[in-house]
């Protein structure tokens, strides 16, 4: 594979041959902490393409002012030939414009690298486990778990193309009462599907038509053996049954969304295994769970009927929480936390770190999860770090109007009908153009449209143009001729230049929707590009008379199709050649 060093690498280590050799002339002392020193383009563009804050750092260290040790680094800035000028700026900042020739380099760069452009190392191999959808297996997947399940998967696919090893897991809450109630729910639907009148579903019951078809089957399956039968017969059976078909069912529906995970954990087997009474035993060695007895809810009057009760308490408190929290409950059942803590205390052996997806409904319990994992892996002489990214639900929209919807009836919209109706690439690319911790409107309407509005399709249309113009061009692209690139091309190339740096930035910040972001910012500037062809002739890329000009503007167009199609397979939406 050829030389992944991105541009901004590249002159991060210029920066640090030049104090390298202020070291070496006695202007810094040996061995000076450079651990704050950065090199990144400025805020405002008109400054420069790259800035350091080299002279800032360093400067108390080699006991001289900011203005004095820059001057020493941009004398020898100023030698570099990729460095077209070098200036002071405020107190001691660097700003830096770099050669033409440097940019066309790059853009070669891009050429060589192709699907690999961008990625990174700073992964290191690490492994990671994230867990991401996790939605109880009692119905199909719906428009409430598509946007964790989305921005899960681009995380995943986002650090891996950063060099780390990921492992996508789904979290089964198969041990809980809703999984008794879905049991019971197929219950009444293999009676129905035995040629019984069932009327209306109950309340509290599962009442979709989903569940019609996992009636059927079990009604092939065991014919009347448990249409009359006492619930103690068939209870576990039917739990059984049910869970695996839904699982089944929500397997499907994320692989309509191009979602695939690597490991699905059930909570039931965990809980059969022992794995909270294992987890409990740990941390009771560690004096970590104690038996103690729960404040009275605070802010208000007790309820009547509450009593102190004596449980086995988790010193969450002593790692960042409010109160010490109890892993059972009084009936000696696991509470949610002591069922997830027992799984997070498997899942932390088995990684170097731990994402996991939630809604935002879950954040009250934040808290407390990483205060186990803290307790779990730093006991364990291990330091897992854990991150929980919190995701706000979706409000449903069809030409700007709320579509409504009944969890009574059943009645709510699918992944499997978002995806019939717009396809999984505009699902999923509109799923990450606003942060998830925002709220978000999804208009059936607006994300079809064919408008710059629209951010999906001002990127799969820069892309479509870019596949268009190569198809219908007479000339095939070279670098032979990248001299005859001038300002306005190479600031496309400036643009495109930043790949490699939003990818380790969004890595770093755990954030995929940076890469959406980016990717409508190149996009733009493609666009851009193009409509001033349309005002000028002399700036389209397809000039007749000029083969070799034009062979250079197509090496470009494909250079930035190719990094529009490396940041949508990140994200894990395809390019449209046409549209």
């Amino acid at each position: 594979m050829a030389d992944m060093q991105t541009l901004h690498a590249a002159f991060s280590a210029k920066i640090d041959a030049v104090l390298n050799a202020l070291e070496m002339e006695g202007h810094l002392p040996p061995g000076a902490s450079r651990a704050g020193v950065t090199v990144e383009p400025p805020r405002d563009p008109s400054h420069g393409d790259l800035a350091t804050n080299a002279a800032m750092v360093l400067a108390k260290q080699a006991k001289t002012n900011p203005r004095a040790l820059a001057e020493l680094i941009v004398e020898h800035l100023k030698r570099e030939p990729d460095i077209a000028e070098a200036e002071i700026a405020g107190p001691g900042f660097i700003n830096m414009r770099l050669a033409n020739d440097a940019w066309r380099r790059e853009l070669a760069s891009i050429a060589s690298l192709g699907e690999d452009y961008g990625r990174s190392t700073i992964g290191a191999g690490t492994t990671v486990n994230i867990e991401y959808v996790s939605a109880n297996p009692t119905g199909p997947m719906h428009m409430g778990h598509c946007r964790g399940a989305v921005v899960g998967d681009a995380l995943a696919g986002l650090l891996e193309w950063a060099g780390y090893r990921v492992t996508r897991e789904y979290y089964v809450n198969d041990a809980g009462g809703q999984v008794d109630t879905l049991a019971r729910s197929a219950h009444i639907r293999y009676r129905e599907a035995r040629g019984e009148e069932v009327g209306e579903i109950p309340e509290g019951l599962y009442p979709g038509e989903y569940l019609k078809p996992i009636g059927e089957r079990l009604a092939q399956e065991f014919c009347d053996t448990y249409k009359n039968a006492d619930e103690s017969e068939w209870l576990a059976l039917f739990r059984e049954r049910a869970v695996a078909a839904m699982m089944d069912m929500i397997r499907a529906d994320l692989a309509l969304l191009g979602i695939h995970h690597d490991l699905f954990t059930s909570e039931a087997e965990l809980q059969a295994a022992k794995k909270p009474e294992q987890a409990e035993a740990w941390l009771r060695g560690k004096d970590l769970v104690y038996d103690g007895v729960l404040e009275a809810p605070k802010g208000k009057a007790p309820p009547e009927d509450w009593e102190p009760v004596e449980l086995p308490l988790f010193r969450s408190t002593q790692f960042g929480d409010d109160q010490d929290r109890p892993i059972r409950k009084s009936d000696g059942k696991w509470t949610y936390f002591g069922a997830d803590l027992a799984y997070h205390f498997q899942k932390a052996d088995k990684a170097d770190a731990l994402i996991d997806i939630w809604g935002a409904d879950h954040a009250g319990t934040v808290k407390r999860i990483k205060a186990a994992v803290a307790a779990l892996t730093q006991g364990a002489g291990r330091n897992v770090p854990f991150d929980v990214k919190l995701v706000q639900m979706v409000q449903l929209m069809r030409n700007g109007e709320p579509i409504k919807m009944s969890k009574r009836s059943g009645n709510f919209v699918t992944i499997a009908d978002m995806v019939e109706e717009v396809g999984k690439d505009v699902v999923r690319f509109t799923m990450l153009t606003r942060k998830p911790e925002a709220q978000m409107e999804f208009d059936f309407a607006k994300v079809v449209e064919a408008s710059k509005d629209n951010p999906v399709f001002y990127v799969q249309y820069a892309h479509a143009r870019i596949r268009s113009t190569m198809r219908k061009a007479g000339v095939k692209p070279s670098g032979e001729n990248l001299d005859r690139l001038g300002n306005a091309e190479l600031a496309l190339v400036r643009e495109a230049a930043q790949f490699p740096r939003v990818i380790e930035s969004a890595a770093k910040a755990r954030e995929p929707h940076r890469i959406a972001f980016y990717l409508g910012d190149l996009a733009g500037a493609f666009h851009g590009f193009w409509n001033a062809g349309n005002d000028d002739t002399s700036l389209r890329i397809i000039q007749e008379d000029e083969p070799e000009l034009t062979s250079a503007r197509l090496y470009l167009a494909d250079a930035i199709g190719q990094v529009i199609r490396n940041g949508l397979a990140i994200l894990g939406v395809e390019a449209v050649e046409e549209m």
